[in-house]
């Protein structure tokens, strides 16, 4: 109780809440870092799984190379990045884009192979080319699966985004690093708190994004879809 009450006594302390190390400044930073990789990431990530999706082929090797992607430590990929760039956001962007990149690729993948061939048959009956088909027809049905993708990338960037302390950048991980290396628990926990309330945050925003983005009929479609499939695997 008594270590809480210091955390709790931390926040209330009005100097952490301004100044180059103030919580409103490092939330900036860390928001900062996290959105620029999330949207790099998106304009990479989602044409690829997008166009394969419809047409249906590389699929695995795309899968495979996503899978190779989430196995390669992120620490990892930023002690390269800064090796070969030095300091700055650059070395963390690019190891953040390419954490963000492997969900997104995957389910924007698999959300467009799952759309019903028939209706897709039924589309090109009616005349639609093919990208009108795409813009109009299948990504309305696969935006679920994509916006859960998004949400995964987004909010694994968030969480990692703490390792730009490491080379020397902001953002709320310097409260973890520093806490750390001075033996400051109470900054080291507060710091934890905050990236986990930012993920929660992150969570709860893009799942609202969702629901004003999918028509109500397509959600029930989907929840449907879920339910049948639960139900046969129960089965």
């Amino acid at each position: 109780m008594d270590f809480l009450h210091r955390v709790l006594l931390w926040f209330g302390d009005g100097a952490h809440w301004r100044g180059s190390d103030g919580i409103p400044t490092r939330l900036g930073e860390h928001l900062h870092l996290s959105v620029e990789s999330v949207l790099i990431g998106a304009v990479i990530a989602l044409p690829i799984g997008i166009v394969l999706g419809h047409y249906g082929r590389f699929g695995n090797l795309a899968i495979s190379v996503s899978n190779v992607g989430r196995a390669i430590p992120s620490y990892g990929v930023l002690v390269i990045a800064f090796t070969l760039f030095g300091f700055g956001d650059g070395p963390i962007v690019l190891a953040l884009t390419a954490l963000a990149i492997p969900p997104m690729v995957t389910n924007s993948y698999v959300a467009l192979t799952e759309v019903d061939p028939d209706i897709k048959e039924a589309a090109r009956g009616m005349g639609y080319r093919e990208f009108a088909q795409v813009l109009r027809i299948e990504l309305p049905l696969a935006v679920p699966l994509i916006m859960a993708g998004i949400r995964t990338s987004a909010i694994q960037v968030v969480a990692t985004a703490t390792v730009a302390a490491l080379i020397a950048g902001g953002g709320l991980g310097r409260y973890i690093v520093d806490g750390f290396a001075q033996f400051d628990y109470t900054k080291l926990f507060a710091g934890a708190v905050l990236v986990a309330l930012l993920a929660l945050a992150t969570e709860l925003s893009l799942s609202a994004l969702e629901r004003v983005l999918v028509p109500r009929g397509i959600r029930l479609l989907t929840a449907r879809a879920a339910r049948r499939g639960t139900a046969f695997k129960t089965a």
